[in-house]
């Protein structure tokens, strides 16, 4: 028996199928709540259950405590009804014109900027053309069923190719393929555009850009699109990695702040060698966020890459630094290894 869910604050109402997560039947229904990874690893969609019961599946602590559990808080991308439900959460107009598909595409170029990182350029069929927000996502539909997820670092402007950043997870079925068997004109297919980490661009708010590793992709795809359009709201990216050589794109992010007052770049290494001669920053890339703004209050925040990177910030700037908590937006990319201690639900 389908269950009604009434989402505050917007009013909206819609019906979850047996067996369905909140999260699917709000899409199915056209109503865009946030989300990220869709497994019950990143926390995207995390949001209260003010009346009504639900069946929590599998997923990380990371994403949701238990703590958070007992206080009503739960992921709705794994949330299944048992009663019906009030919920909390906020609906994401921006996305509701674009249209999901299901596409064919072809391997056109692979580059390696360093040995662990792969730049795949992705060319569709000459009769198509994917719409999406900058700082999407696409999945990767595997012959097993199981999908992989990755964001698209090029902007909507730049559409000739998508481009993903692909970091090498030795031993992770995919990106072993990428690194050791993928080539050109190899034929994938892929189901997108997926997720709601995109700049709100109706607000004034100065932006902070978070990103550790190859989480600088859709942060990439944002401040192209952004610089495009004009937005002349002050821009702030900090880029971490473990030495510089993970800062695989460091030339672009420091052309950005050469070319424009309004964007300032950042560099932040947290185990930099002597052979590596780091003279910038050091230490957590969230740190150095709270060590230069001792008050976040009046701003916007985008944070993308490793679970523990995304959720300490998150923790971190709306606790000590005063960040309101619907002005951070995160994606998080998380792996299966993100789901080895779930939660129990």
């Amino acid at each position: 028996m389908p269950h009604k869910v009434d989402i505050q604050p917007s009013g909206h109402s819609f019906a979850v199928p047996d067996g369905e997560t909140v999260l699917q039947a709000a899409l199915d229904a056209g109503f865009h709540l946030p989300y990220g990874c869709r497994n019950g690893a990143c926390g995207s969609c995390k949001g209260k259950v003010l009346s009504g019961e639900v069946a929590l599946g599998k997923h990380s602590d990371h994403a949701l405590s238990a703590d958070e559990e007992a206080a009503g808080w739960t992921l709705f991308c794994c949330a299944k009804p048992l009663t019906d439900l009030v919920i909390e959460a906020r609906t994401v107009g921006a996305v509701k014109d674009i249209v999901v598909k299901k596409l064919p595409c072809r391997v056109h170029r692979i580059e390696k900027p360093v040995e662990d990182v792969a730049i795949l350029y992705l060319k569709l069929p000459a009769n198509e053309r994917l719409q999406f927000l900058a700082g999407q996502y696409i999945e990767f539909l595997l012959k097993d069923g199981s999908r992989r997820s990755f964001s698209m670092a090029n902007a909507p402007h730049d559409d000739e190719f998508l481009q993903l950043h692909v970091r090498h997870v030795p031993g992770g079925g995919f990106t072993d393929h990428v690194f050791n068997a993928m080539k050109e004109r190899d034929i994938l297919r892929f189901e997108g555009p997926l997720g709601s980490f995109f700049l709100r661009e109706e607000s004034t708010r100065p932006i902070v850009f978070v990103a550790s590793g190859t989480g600088f992709a859709p942060i990439k795809a944002i401040v192209e699109a952004a610089l495009k359009k004009g937005v002349a709201r002050p821009m702030t990216l900090y880029w971490g990695g473990r030495r510089p050589r993970d800062l695989y794109m460091d030339a672009l992010p420091r052309q950005w702040a050469s070319e424009h007052a309004h964007f300032k770049y950042v560099p932040v290494i947290s185990d930099a060698l002597p052979e590596d001669a780091w003279t910038g920053r050091t230490g957590f890339v969230h740190r150095a966020v709270m060590e230069d703004f001792a008050d976040l209050s009046g701003m916007q925040v985008y944070a993308c890459g490793a679970p523990i990177v995304v959720e300490s910030a998150r923790r971190d700037f709306t606790h000590e630094r005063g960040l309101p908590l619907d002005e951070f937006f995160a994606d998080s990319f998380t792996t299966a290894a993100d789901l080895a201690t779930p939660a129990v639900g």
